[in-house]
């Protein structure tokens, strides 16, 4: 298990901030102001897409996100544990149907009141198929999905024009006043009250429905941050909501900007030399030789992330296809010496598909197969019948490079095969790429949990047409298990049949699991408090800005 999130203490989050002082890195206030009217400012990569909540599948993307809106529930920094937010109770006597009542008065950043029909609609719009958001089948639990969503005969969504669903609405959702709707799933599912906290979730104000592309460009929330402007490639300018009511999430300080970099070694330069507060991951130059505990001293951050690094297996690339070349690439990879030497033990190896701090985790699911074995690997490539080279695609930025450059080295020392690392410019890039099916070999597929549960490492990643299958797999089998988990009322039970399907991925490897990631960032002495959250994000409650006395 890793180690529980030991960043610097936050002061509690009622606490009056009563210091005076200059503002952070970025351009902050004028010294003599407060240390609340500051402006803080992280690292941030460009976003590939609109950035809609339903759309933003992104790290780019989720940085704004986690500040603009607030669902139903949110969830604890540390440990991923959901609470109430704009929810004031959510109950269900069957794990089925769920009566929601919300919060009243609660605002969206336009002035108009969060409602019962902001979440309906917006949930509606997310999942109807030709609107063509990436995490359409997030709502595919709620009953009438099948009635909105259609695909096309590839089993792909969205862009390639499928089908005009049979409804625009689902039938599982129902509104009963202004703050209360109900929720009907098509079977009992045991995380659900877990999973709508994830950004899809969220709810859009009238507004939205209107003129949706205009929205995208200047989006309207209902959480602690409002969106100021977006810079392509430069950055995201949020400002602080005043109006926010739950004390628990509250910002103190006035405005952030994420700063977009397209080079992780100068994001870290920047947050040493004080133009940058926050960083949730380190480069390779920081981390040679723990370079980097040195340097950071008391400002470095850790966490109890919930990652997985994979490197996932196109089913569209029939020279992919062979079973014994993807186990044969899996046992070429000398995880302990990468993680060791190159990533300077910010990571562990991986032994399979889930995180290890995640509950339901199993050990060695894997099994002999992420052991490095070259001799074995050479057995198992000789019976692929494979020729030619192999691949590894991934964006260069954000120190991504340099432990797939060795990967690639790994494979080929162990079994001759000539292996080359293909970099995209920035991660926007690469996610593009992906999204499109168009990966001319392996790729870097890392996940990092979108709440504690082990159904977020299967159900997105690996079930048929999930959200972030980026292998574009299929298989019967799994999505059985998955299904019958899903529909699991009691929880440990559901808990045990994700543990089966997850054992069913090694039969078939759709994609080979590398390393798994310890939660190291930095804060710079701009900041006073700072906390990394499970997500690797900053939690922007716990940031209090040094005084100027």
């Amino acid at each position: 298990m890793g180690s529980k999130a030991v960043a610097l203490t936050a002061a509690p989050l009622t606490i009056a901030l009563v210091l005076t002082g200059c503002g952070g890195g970025g351009g902050g206030a004028p010294a003599g102001n407060a240390t609340a009217d500051a402006t803080i400012s992280i690292y941030g990569t460009n976003p590939p897409g609109n950035m809609l909540p339903a759309n933003a599948t992104d790290a780019g993307s989720a940085k704004m996100q986690e500040g603009l809106y607030s669902q139903l529930v949110g969830y604890g920094a540390d440990d991923g544990r959901p609470f109430d937010q704009v929810a004031e109770s959510i109950t269900s006597a069957d794990k089925k149907v769920y009566n929601v009542k919300l919060r009243k008065g609660w605002k969206f950043h336009d002035g108009t009141e969060v409602k019962a029909k902001n979440f309906v609609d917006a949930w509606n719009w997310g999942a109807y198929g030709p609107n063509a958001q990436l995490s359409a089948t997030w709502f595919k639990q709620i009953d009438g999905f099948d009635d909105v969503y259609t695909k096309d005969p590839d089993g792909a969504s969205g862009p390639q024009k499928p089908p005009t669903p049979a409804s625009k609405t689902m039938k599982g959702l129902k509104v009963i006043g202004d703050h209360e709707f109900e929720i009907t799933l098509k079977a009992p599912f045991s995380v659900f009250t877990t999973v709508i906290g994830y950004t899809p979730f969220a709810p859009l104000p009238d507004k939205f429905f209107a003129d949706p592309e205009a929205f995208a460009k200047n989006p309207i929330g209902n959480g602690p941050l409002k969106f100021v402007s977006f810079t392509p490639n430069v950055e995201i300018r949020m400002t602080r909501n005043d109006e926010f009511p739950l004390d628990q999430k509250k910002v103190k300080f006035r405005n952030l900007v994420i700063k977009i970099y397209s080079q992780q070694e100068a994001a870290y330069k920047d947050l040493l030399s004080g133009q940058l507060d926050f960083i949730e991951t380190l480069p390779p130059s920081a981390k040679a030789g723990g370079k980097y505990k040195t340097e950071l001293g008391d400002r470095l951050l850790t966490a109890k992330l919930l990652s997985i690094s994979t490197l996932t297996v196109p089913s569209y690339l029939p020279e992919y296809g062979s079973l014994d070349l993807r186990k044969a690439i899996a046992l070429a990879v000398n995880r302990d010496q990468i993680t060791k030497t190159v990533l300077a033990d910010t990571y562990v190896p991986a032994d399979g598909w889930v995180n290890d701090n995640i509950e339901g985790y199993e050990k060695g699911v894997c099994g002999e197969f992420c052991e490095y074995d070259p001799a074995k690997a050479k057995e198992y490539y000789a019976r692929s019948g494979h020729s030619g080279k192999i691949t590894i695609q991934s964006n260069s930025d954000g120190g991504r490079k340099e432990p797939l450059e060795a990967a690639c080295n790994s494979i080929k020392n162990a079994i001759g095969v000539e292996c080359t690392f293909v970099g995209a410019t920035n991660f926007g890039e690469f996610r593009n790429i992906i999204d499109g099916s168009k990966l001319t070999g392996l790729g870097r597929s890392d996940w990092g949990a979108d709440y504690a549960e082990i159904e977020n490492f299967l159900n997105p990643l690996h079930r048929t047409g999930g959200s972030s299958n980026d292998s574009k797999t299929s298989n019967p089998q799994l999505d059985a298990l998955l299904a019958q988990a899903d529909a699991t009322a009691d929880r440990a039970e559901a808990i045990r049949l994700y543990q089966q399907a997850h054992r069913l991925l090694p039969t078939y490897f759709p994609s080979i699991p590398l390393w798994m990631e310890r939660g190291v960032g930095a804060r710079s002495d701009n900041l006073a408090t700072a906390t990394m959250s499970f997500k690797r994000r900053l939690e922007y409650a716990s940031v209090t800005v040094k005084g100027n006395g």
